[in-house]
């Protein structure tokens, strides 16, 4: 009796786990079932981590003090150190270079092709390499198109026509991993006009593409269904770096982490307070592209300094601790953040940043999202003040600073520009030295400022990526 006892426990026992192996994970807070038909169909997705989209490099975010601690030489005081953090992100290895750029045209020649006038808009100015006492018409001619130069870092782009970039970029790169993981074929014949793979269009049901497979709908509805933002595979936007997000790569990490010695800076995008290489076989080698001094872009011929004497390809010289190249010189870079020369003063410590402009999804008079415009982009337009006027967060759309600041200090700062100031809304930072500035350009606390719509020959950009969820799960300090 005893053993028959125990032979049905046994039995038990294995029908048990049995049954365990089997189960649907449970909500905790509800203790339905999930990714279950019988419950609902609600799914949980069994996610990792977010992909590396292409040429990006995982930033694991910090403290930071932000701004320059070299000598004031243009006396204009916007540097003023601040300690801000910034969250995790990713940022792009390189520069942007001639052939990712040619790239870009050459898609929106192809696509639009009922507006030519849209690739036309974003051609870089080859002419800004004009120097009315200098002999640069071969740049003007060569510098962009030339085989030779496909690797060098795009100039002559404005800082609308990077961000329009980084835009088409995003929707690139999700279209690619949406044909590489088999959800949709590719079918460049069909992608005109307004009929192309727009993330946002994609994801509100106003593109639909050449369906290669989809996904199992476990809802009560059953069938199948498209790819959505909660599965997980689409990347988020491409976009330029913030300030405060450009200047914490430059810098690389810099600092004491035993002791959170965030006040030991660096000069340079590297470790040390030399130009040149100091150890090794690259021993009095410069460490970046830019003008030693008056009329010396590269040093003599025979023992060049940094061997460039205008731009230089985007992967030369050194890559600081991030793996990143070219944080100091070669080429400036576009940063998001309109320029306020007390700007530090007023911006929020975590992830600071000018620019804010809140938009929300245009819909239609029935409540639905509008019709996408006919470059096949879902149509947004700026919250309203009444809208806002209940928020404790935000007032207003436009947050670059003229309103905002009169609102909040009661002073009218309001710049006249053209008249006694430069300075507007539409004035862009620009960071670090490039092939044309001195050294002291080359330190990440540096700042200038630009039009949006204005470009120059030692002008580039590269492009940024927010990291969503927690830190990286391979990401080990130090390597």
């Amino acid at each position: 009796m005893i053993k028959k006892n125990l032979i049905l426990v046994a039995v038990a026992g294995v029908s048990l786990a049995l049954a365990s192996c089997g189960s649907k994970e449970k909500s905790s807070t509800t203790g339905w079932n999930y990714n279950d038909k019988k419950w609902g169909g609600f799914e949980k997705l069994d996610y990792r981590e977010q992909e590396t989209g292409p040429n990006l490099v995982y930033i694991p975010g910090g403290t930071y003090q932000m701004g320059s601690f070299e000598q004031d030489l243009p006396f204009e005081t916007d540097g003023v150190p601040r300690r801000v953090t910034v969250s995790d992100y990713y940022i792009d290895q390189t520069e942007v270079a001639n052939i990712d750029y040619l790239e870009y045209l050459y898609w929106l020649a192809r696509v639009y092709q009922s507006f030519p006038e849209v690739s036309e808009k974003a051609k870089p100015d080859t002419l800004c390499w004009r120097d009315p006492l200098a002999f640069n018409e071969p740049y003007v001619r060569y510098y962009f198109r030339h085989p030779a130069f496909q690797n060098y870092p795009v100039v002559g782009v404005t800082w609308s026509q990077a961000t329009e970039y980084c835009k088409w970029r995003t929707d690139r790169v999700n279209e690619g991993i949406m044909i590489k993981q088999g959800f949709l074929k590719s079918d460049p014949a069909s992608a005109v006009d307004d009929n192309n793979f727009n993330t946002e269009a994609y994801l509100v049901g106003q593109y639909e593409g050449v369906v290669k497979k989809q996904k199992k709908n476990l809802g009560t509805q059953g069938g199948n269904r498209k790819i959505k933002t909660e599965d997980g595979i689409l990347l988020p936007d491409y976009r330029l770096p913030t300030e405060a997000e450009w200047e914490y790569a430059a810098l690389a990490a810099q600092g004491n982490a035993k002791f959170e010695n965030i006040n030991d800076r660096r000069i340079y995008s590297w470790d040390g307070l030399s130009l040149r290489m100091n150890e090794g076989h690259y021993i009095g080698k410069m460490r970046a592209n830019f003008k030693r001094g008056r009329g010396d872009n590269a040093g003599v011929s025979e023992l060049p300094n940094d061997a460039a004497s205008i731009t230089a390809p985007v992967r030369s010289y050194w890559p600081n601790d991030f793996g990143l190249y070219n944080m100091s010189g070669n080429v400036s870079e576009w940063t998001q953040d309109v320029y306020r020369p007390l700007t530090f003063e007023d911006m929020s410590d975590f992830n600071p940043h000018r620019g804010n402009i809140f938009q929300k999804i245009k819909r239609n008079e029935d409540g639905y999202v509008a019709d996408k415009d006919s470059l096949g982009r879902i149509q947004y337009e700026n919250v309203t003040d009444e809208e806002s006027k209940t928020r404790r967060n935000y007032r207003h759309a436009d947050n670059r600073g003229q309103a905002d600041e009169m609102e909040r200090t009661g002073v009218d700062q309001k710049y006249d520009f053209g008249n006694s100031t430069l300075i507007s809304d539409e004035a862009r930072v620009y960071k670090g030295g490039a092939w044309n500035d001195r050294a002291f350009w080359l330190s990440p606390g540096s700042r200038r400022f630009l039009n949006q719509n204005l470009s120059l020959s030692t002008l580039g950009f590269r492009c940024a990526m927010i990291r969503v969820g927690g830190r990286k799960t391979d990401y080990k300090p130090g390597k």
